[in-house]
């Protein structure tokens, strides 16, 4: 068979803690910044984790499954 290749957009967007967890940036952090409030940017700047529901599609897009 095959390899499994990764998918590319996934590969640029998340990245793995050492503990095995996915990390993830907030959306809305790109453009039309200026009508956002410094506080709303601020907290959309903090990276995140990807939630239960998501963990398993996530891992199948990276090949880690």
């Amino acid at each position: 068979m095959p390899k499994m290749k990764t998918n590319s957009g996934a590969k640029k967007r998340f990245a793995l803690t050492g503990t095995g967890k996915i990390k993830r940036k907030h959306a809305f952090k790109s453009h039309i910044l200026t009508k956002k409030t410094k506080k709303q940017k601020r907290n959309l700047t903090h990276i995140g984790l990807v939630s239960r529901e998501n963990v398993s599609s996530v891992k199948e897009l990276l090949c880690l499954k």
